[in-house]
């Protein structure tokens, strides 16, 4: 297994950087929901009950149309990809450039996994996916070219005999969730993965969850330890799939498009950036010569930034990058800026 399908992004963020290596939306949870889990932490003194988790998955069924059976609450999308092994795939196909842990997962339990591309503009190509998968995975939007894949053109990987998973860690960033896939009850084989962790700036939480049949839930739980996630994590999950926190996801989600057409705009100015486009994630994509040098110098201005060639596909000259506000993105623009002329 390639080494580099390890690395992550919080491994670039070195305390004292200004952050934008890492896809979470601010610098901790909202009042709100920081309020919620400090008042559960009067029950952490109880192993998590069954209402808990069945108040959880009905919060989450709730939001998405579905019935609470169709809910498997996770301990993050991270827990979900390790799960995939359960699945006893005999030919798993990851689509790339995309998210690596898919990979890494199934690479670690012995499980063979071909890569299959998307085009030179990242779009999925649902005819170059080899009939004979029984297991497909691929990110909607994608991390990290922030490409929206259409759901019709995700759903023409669906077939009998088939787990078609799509991680939609950040799908809630997307006004109005389109080209979700969490509502489509009767797409077989298919399993959703959503996340807390990102718009609610919970990565130290560990809180998501996976959509899907019954049956394919079961299989894909079926080694999971008793009380696989915690008191903390059920509330975050409750709290997070009320009417109110989508009325607030939808306006954060609003305000990232803001931002990112600040920056793509900015960026795209910069003499050699290549902004990625078009982009519908709270991250951008970019490609800038001598990339890997741009990134060391970036850090000794005190910024950081993603480096993307741990990705399958992807090379040394691509970057990728949270979206941020303009008073913070412009730290970054102007760094790119330095660093550029004096290359």
């Amino acid at each position: 297994m390639d080494e580099l399908l390890g690395h992550h992004g919080d491994v670039d963020a070195a305390p004292g950087l200004l952050d934008f290596a890492v896809n979470v939306h601010g610098s901790g949870p909202p009042a709100w929901l920081r309020e919620r889990l400090v008042a559960a932490l009067d029950r952490l003194g109880r192993y998590p009950s069954a209402a808990q988790d069945a108040a959880a998955r009905a919060a989450v069924a709730a939001r998405h149309a579905r019935d609470p059976a169709e809910v498997l609450v996770l301990g993050g999308v991270a827990e979900g990809f390790a799960l995939l092994p359960a699945l006893a795939p005999r030919s798993a196909v990851v689509i790339h450039p995309s998210f690596t842990e898919p990979e890494v997962a199934l690479c670690r339990a012995g499980i063979p996994v071909a890569r299959v591309f998307t085009d030179t503009a990242h779009r999925l190509q649902p005819a170059q996916v080899p009939t004979q998968a029984d297991l497909v995975v691929l990110g909607n939007p994608t991390n990290p070219t922030s490409v929206l894949h259409p759901a019709g053109v995700i759903r023409a990987l669906a077939r009998p005999g088939r787990v078609l998973v799509v991680d939609e860690a950040f799908a809630d960033a997307v006004p109005g969730e389109r080209e979700s896939l969490a509502g489509h009850r009767h797409t077989p084989g298919l399993l959703v993965f959503r996340s807390l962790t990102k718009t609610w700036a919970l990565p130290g939480l560990r809180a998501g969850y996976a959509l899907g049949a019954p049956d394919l839930l079961a299989r894909l739980a079926a080694r999971r330890p008793l009380w696989p996630v915690g008191t903390l994590v059920l509330e975050a999950v409750r709290a997070c799939s009320a009417p109110s926190a989508l009325a607030e996801a939808a306006l954060v989600a609003a305000q990232i498009v803001r931002h990112r057409e600040w920056m793509v705009r900015h960026l795209a100015e910069l003499p050699g950036v290549t902004v990625h486009q078009p982009a519908a994630a709270p991250f951008l994509l970019l490609r800038v010569p001598g990339g890997e040098r741009i990134r060391a110098a970036l850090i000794d201005a005190g910024i950081a930034v993603r480096r993307a060639d741990t990705f399958p596909g992807l090379s040394p000259d691509h970057l990728r990058v949270a979206v941020r506000p303009p008073e913070i993105a412009a730290a970054l623009v102007d760094g790119l800026r330095t660093v550029l002329a004096a290359a």
